[in-house]
């Protein structure tokens, strides 16, 4: 009978981990996870306790679950399964074979209390002074759009939908608290347009098509220079873009030139925007009854060269990371939305270090 794996053995499969490249290796190596630790306290301390006690787990070891959660996404169990059985995931944390692993209740736990203290706003900010401090500073401008984050699909009735609406708890549920735990009245359905090709006597065209979507949104920007994602906040996803414009623009970028889709043009948001020291060069609409002109055509081409640089933050987000929200309520949908941009600059600041130093 083989005998149990022995330090030699485990060292080996580390050598070869990262021969093999291991991602987290260069997480943990090129992050600075000290600049979290006071934060974290912080909002520990902070928290009312009402859901139990304190983790007693270090809490930068549970914020790095939150960011392993964030980067694979995984929910609670599968996250207490997959550090158990992976050595990446162990090795990440800085757990040896026999070192005790925090449960899923546990990881729930530790989210809830960063989540009544409102932590992960103070933890990406945390973050960015990092970045600054590093040399990263926000700089040629920024770019702004909005995704749709899916959350678990609600079945109500017609007659619940409206009292959801309109702010209340439909009254069949009030006597139900099981039910209403696992009720999201934040979340909201909206309808997204995506590209489909048609064939129409002959000739290939696009043409728009119509997909109902229930969930939040992640409104952010980003800076030109650098990518990172500056400034972000969630709404449900029937909420307005062009609403939200002015909560994610960062003002510390030394740029003022702002890029956005036609979602984000109105007059109110451009005398915003001239009012405060930004330059508009958000695409313009194509006008009621009358063909947009070559000039303005052109000038829109130009910006979605630009603008697709924020498109493929929110795709890796959601094809690489999976993000999706499969908590209950806006304020926990923060919480995970929020991991989700905190990660994607973790990764973006090792990308970053690996291939040139900061200009």
């Amino acid at each position: 009978m083989r005998g149990q794996a022995g330090f030699w053995d485990i060292d080996e499969r580390y050598a070869r981990l990262s021969e093999a490249g291991d991602p987290l290796e260069k997480l943990n190596a090129v992050v600075p996870w000290v600049v979290f630790r006071k934060p974290l306290a912080k909002a520990l301390k902070r928290s009312d306790g009402a859901k139990g006690g304190r983790p007693p787990y270090d809490g930068v070891l549970m914020f790095k679950i939150m960011v392993l959660q964030a980067l694979y996404g995984l929910s609670d169990d599968q996250a207490e399964f997959q550090i158990q059985d992976r050595l990446s995931f162990m090795r990440f944390l800085g757990l040896e074979l026999g070192d005790k692993v925090p449960d899923a209740k546990t990881i729930w736990l530790f989210r809830e209390h960063l989540t009544q203290a409102r932590a992960v706003e103070n933890l990406f900010a945390r973050f960015d002074k990092h970045l600054s401090k590093a040399g990263y500073l926000a700089m040629g401008g920024q770019i702004v759009d909005a995704t749709i984050v899916a959350a678990p699909k609600q079945r109500n009735s017609d007659g619940e939908k409206s009292d959801i609406k309109a702010g209340k708890v439909p009254e069949e549920w009030k006597d139900k608290p099981a039910k209403l735990r696992q009720k999201d009245r934040d979340a909201r359905w909206t309808v997204k347009f995506s590209k489909a090709k048609a064939d129409e006597e002959g000739k290939t065209k696009q043409r728009d098509i119509a997909v109902p979507a229930f969930g939040y949104k992640n409104h952010a920007s980003i800076d030109r220079r650098h990518g990172f994602i500056r400034g972000w906040t969630v709404t449900s996803a029937s909420a307005w873009d062009g609403a939200q414009l002015r909560n994610v623009l960062d003002k510390t970028n030394t740029g003022s030139t702002v890029w956005a889709d036609t979602a984000y043009r109105s007059k109110k948001n451009e005398a915003w925007l001239e009012k405060n020291g930004y330059r508009s060069d958000i695409h313009h609409k194509k006008p009621k009854g009358r063909p947009m002109s070559e000039a303005t055509s052109r000038a829109n081409g130009r910006r979605s060269k630009i603008r697709a640089f924020v498109e493929h933050v929110f795709a890796q987000q959601k094809s690489r990371m999976g993000l999706f929200v499969r908590t209950i309520g806006i304020a926990r949908a923060r919480t995970k939305i929020g991991m989700a941009n905190l990660a994607y600059n973790l990764t973006r600041y090792v990308w970053h270090q690996g291939r040139t130093a900061p200009a």
